[in-house]
This record gives structure tokens, sequence and C-alpha cells, in this order.
């Protein structure tokens, strides 16, 4: 007999991603609604979407809120009572669904936490700094961060952001994989988008009231506090290397803990920059 398809609505916010949208899709056979919400693809995005029985919603960003995840929260209304965010990288297994399977009929959290085994260089790290993200949450529960980034943001999606959730949060044990088939050219790329994003952020909260910090979690406050302390990089690479054990996956965890130091130290000079001319990062 087949097992029951999940209480979880899946949500995949993609553009441009048909390299890696196949893979991600293939693993979803335990639920029965997964909405892709597209922007504008112009590589055969939508019809993999399509062609695999996913509902497709186009989203056109205006430069101003809400983003992307926000936007489907508001305007879709989900299937299910839970809502999973996955990107096109990431893969879903057995026994993550099975996990859901267990804990999600008694649970009294109103969402949770996952993990997710990286794939650097193409071979998976299993240690060092493990990359989690509030992504699975019941609808209606809370949003993602909104905070006025106008001016500065070239992001049409919540990247960086966390929802905000009205309850507690818990924790799966089982991993998910992150494991982008684009390759190590569009890794770089990606992050220097992202650098510029947080030290805008840096900024902005620091010339915020109060008010701005209360969203945030501890490991958010501590590091908008201290991005622009040339320490930051070398404590991240030196945690995530050797406390960590990221030396265990070889000279690819290396490399990667090498990348992250130099990310965190690419954000520092945007901000002095910024602080220099009175631009935006």
């Amino acid at each position: 007999m087949m097992a029951a398809a999940l209480p979880v609505s899946v949500c995949i916010p993609v553009k441009d991603e048909a390299l890696n949208l196949p893979a991600c899709l293939a693993g979803l056979g335990d639920f029965d609604e997964v909405v892709v919400v597209d922007s504008g693809s112009t590589d055969g995005t939508v019809q993999i979407a399509t062609a695999a029985g996913a509902t497709v919603l186009q989203f056109q960003w205006d430069g101003r809120l809400p983003k992307k995840r926000n936007w489907v929260l508001k305007n879709h209304v989900f299937k299910h009572p839970w809502v999973l965010f996955l990107d096109a990288d990431e893969r879903m297994n057995e026994a993550f669904a099975n996990e859901l399977r267990s804990v999600l009929p008694g649970t009294s959290h109103a969402g949770f936490w996952i993990s997710f085994t990286n794939w650097f260089m193409g071979a998976p790290l299993h240690h060092g700094d493990v990359f989690h993200k509030l992504a699975l949450f019941k609808a209606g529960a809370g949003e993602y961060e909104r905070f006025a980034e106008d001016a500065w943001s070239h992001l049409d999606m919540e990247v960086h952001e966390h929802p905000v959730l009205e309850g507690t949060a818990g924790e799966m044990k089982s991993r998910l994989e992150h494991q982008d088939y684009r390759g190590l050219k569009n890794y770089l790329a990606r992050h220097n988008e992202y650098s510029s994003w947080e030290a805008n952020r840096f900024l902005w909260l620091h010339s915020a009231d109060a008010s701005a910090w209360l969203p945030l979690n501890g490991r958010q406050r501590f590091k908008y506090r201290y991005l622009d302390r040339w320490w930051l990089a070398w404590l991240y690479w030196g945690v995530s290397v050797w406390i960590k054990k990221g030396f265990m996956d070889g000279m690819n965890g290396f490399r990667f803990g090498m990348l992250k130091r130099r990310y965190f130290g690419e954000i520092r000079l945007k901000i002095q920059e910024a602080r220099r001319t009175g631009k935006s990062a």
C-alpha cells in the first residue's frame, strides 16, 4: 500500500534553474502539491516544472517589498497546513520524508530548522559549519523578515532573511542535500551578490533604531554587530575548519573554508568602501 501524501506543500522559488530543477523535482514523489515560483526564466525551467506536474506561478519583482517568498505566502492558498521552501539545488530524501511523517502530526512547533549536507566542487562536505535554515513552517504562522532595502537590494528573493514566526521552532534531525550543478563559477558570482547585500544590511542596521535588531536571532546579531572587524573572517575560518573539523573533509574542506573566509573579508571591504564614498556596496 502506498503511503499517504505528506501534509506539506513544497514551494520552490526559481530563475533559470534548468540544470538543478529536474533532480530537485525527482525526489518529491511523497508530496502532492509542488509550487514553482518563477521569475521569468528563459532556459526551459518552466517547461521542466510543468512537465513534472508542478503548479507554476510567475513573479515579477518591482524592486520593492514583498520579495518572492513573502509574495507567494500572501498570494497562493497552499493545499496543506505546512509549507516547505526548497531551492532548486536542494534534494529531498527518504529519511527526511519519513521524519516529516512521524514528527509533524504531533508537534506543537510552528516551524522547523533544516540542516543540509553541502556539496562543494563535486563532493559532499560532512564536517565544518553545517548550513541550516528555517525553511519549514505552518502556513499563516509568519513571514520572512522585511526591512527597507529598496535603495540597494538587487535580489528578488529572500536569501539571508529568516522567517519570523508566531510560535516555537524545532529542528529536524535528518539532513537534506545542497548540491548546485552549476559549479564554482556560479557559486563565486552568487556570493559576490550576497556579500554586497550583507554589507548593505550591516550599514542599514547600524543606522537604524534598536527595533531593527529585534527580529534577528543570536547568530545574526553577532554577525551583523561585527562584520566590519578584521578578525571575524578568521574566527569563522578557525571555528569551521578546526573546531567543527572541516579539515576532516580533506583539501575540499580547506578550500571551502578559505572561500568562506574570503567572503567575510569581501563584506568588510565593501563596508569600508561604502563608508568612504557614501555609496551603497
